[in-house]
């Protein structure tokens, strides 16, 4: 039975083309990975099938009475409200029928009999709706899921505003989860989740009965979770059976195949133009001219789609530093409470480290007091001598307005307009992008757009905090390759740890330092 039809779909921005007559169906049950390179489009088909945006042309129609989950990781939580109070909502339905019925008892003494008889069915029908939808276990139901996603180690009765980015995401995981959505559709949900959590939402996605659409680029999470994969690119959306290995398989066979037609046909063209250049002035072979001629006119002409520049990351490297990069003296990090006990850390030169451990630990807060960027709450870092230290944020703060050459000029002002172009386009970047304010790209190329930076400054210490969130597969592995032939000192946090264990010499767990009850 099918739950979601597109038909037709047609969608740009601007001068841009997105998508270009595409068609999708989603039947109950499937559980399909939407893949494809960053800035293809698959948050904007999100965004679509939601209702969030009004494709140019074509369909969407959901069944009847259908209900749709989306993790939206720019959703707003209030301020004042608690973990616990958000999960709840995904019950609001429930609570607004609990109160319809209490409304209902309060009316009863004021009816005659017959009035009375219908409410009491009524009242009896909103009871059974409340039991069959486990009404009156709605705080086990809470707790069991905080706890799968860890948020009962954050405490369920937290203000919201006062989360990590990690913490975040698993509030608004978890309260989908509880909605049980008849599909769900998460876009990136393992960033800012730990490994533990990871784990955690693997094994329920995998015996998750209802129908959902995932984009990931975790690669090994995606094949363990999924079974069809719809494939954005140049404007289509193309359906393979299977996970995301079967899918490259198919997908380079079939390459191949349209490359090696393309080429066929390229040279029967050719061998036609020429017979036909020679011998249309002939009056005695002016007829097969023609022919050939009617022959290419009526030819379907293969197309090769444009190459993509695939990104290359080259870090351009400073002056050596001295032996040590930093060392602490009973650090202890944290804003109004200590979230680590006395640190005693050292990083020596050519080493290369990464950060594990839970959300909301304080690992980006030790990467920040580190570098002086806030204050600590006891002891003192001793930086090394001749750092030049690159930093890779997780998330700006800011809203950029800016467009992407006129963010890497501010940064390079001795760079001329081409440099900019070129380093931009070496990041994996087309014209269109680069052209673009940074605030209408999608996560993947904003990521690519502050790496064009971090890659173009002269660093001895790279800081890394959460690379990979958003970075498409090629990116990744660009970046791996980038990371492992850097000569400098690297200080890395990532969730992924296929990607940390070939490139890091050390693996630090902030768990064993954490003031946190884990």
């Amino acid at each position: 039975m099918s739950i979601l039809h597109v038909q037709k779909l047609s969608h740009g921005f601007g001068d841009r083309a997105i998508f270009q007559d595409v068609t999708f169906r989603l039947l109950k049950g499937e559980h399909i990975g939407l893949i494809g390179a960053n800035g293809e489009g698959k948050s904007t088909f999100m965004n679509i099938i939601t209702g969030k945006l009004q494709p140019d042309e074509g369909k969407v129609e959901w069944s009847k009475n259908v209900r749709v989950g989306y993790l939206d990781q720019h959703a707003q939580l209030k301020q004042g409200m608690s973990i616990r109070d958000v999960l709840k909502t995904a019950f609001s339905y429930l609570f607004d029928l609990e109160q319809k019925m209490n409304d209902l008892f309060a009316k009863m003494g004021e009816v005659d009999p017959e009035e009375l008889e219908a409410l009491l069915e009524e009242t009896g029908t909103i009871q059974d709706m409340l039991t069959n939808n486990d009404f009156y276990t709605i705080d086990a139901k809470v707790e069991e899921i905080a706890r799968g996603l860890g948020l009962d180690e954050v405490g369920l009765d937290k203000d919201v505003h006062d989360l990590s980015g990690g913490q975040r995401t698993k509030v608004l995981l978890a309260k989908l989860l509880l909605e049980k959505p008849e599909i769900l559709l998460l876009d990136e949900p393992t960033n800012y989740l730990d490994e533990q959590h990871i784990e955690w939402l693997k094994r329920y996605l995998q015996e998750y009965e209802n129908a959902f659409i995932l984009i990931s680029h975790d690669i090994p999470f995606l094949n363990s979770v999924i079974n069809l994969i719809y494939h954005v690119e140049n404007q289509q959306l193309t359906r393979y059976v299977g996970d995301y290995d079967e899918f490259r398989q198919v997908y380079e066979m079939k390459k191949q195949q349209l490359e090696s037609a393309y080429k066929r046909q390229q040279k029967e063209v050719a061998e036609l133009k020429d017979f036909v250049a020679r011998n249309k002035a002939r009056v005695s072979t002016r007829n097969m001219a023609m022919s050939r001629q009617k022959k290419l006119d009526k030819m379907d002409m293969i197309e090769l789609a444009a190459e993509k520049p695939k990104p290359e990351f080259q870090f351009r490297e400073a002056r050596t530093s001295g032996r040590t990069i930093f060392e602490t003296k009973d650090l202890v990090i944290g804003y109004d409470t200590p979230l680590s006990r006395p640190l005693n850390l050292k990083m020596e030169r050519g080493q290369k480290v990464a950060l594990v451990g839970a959300n909301g630990i304080g690992k980006t807060t030790l990467l920040k007091s580190i570098l002086g960027e806030i204050r600590s709450l006891e002891g003192q870092v001793e930086l090394g001598d001749y750092l030049e230290t690159g930093y890779f944020e997780q998330e700006p703060k800011r809203e950029n307005h800016n467009t992407c050459i006129e963010e890497v000029w501010d940064t390079f002002p001795h760079m001329t307009q081409y440099e900019v172009r070129a380093a931009l386009a070496k990041c994996g970047l087309m014209t269109k992008h680069i052209e673009s304010k940074v605030t209408v790209l999608s996560g993947g190329e904003k990521a690519k757009v502050r790496l064009c930076q971090l890659i173009n400054s002269e660093t001895n210490l790279l800081v890394l905090d959460e690379p990979t969130n958003h970075l498409d597969v090629e990116a990744k592995d660009e970046l791996k390759r980038a990371l492992k032939a850097y000569k400098g000192s690297i200080l890395i946090i990532c969730h992924e740890p296929e990607f940390y264990q070939d490139v890091v010499t050390d693996v630090w767990n902030g768990e064993n330092w954490t003031t946190k009850v884990l």
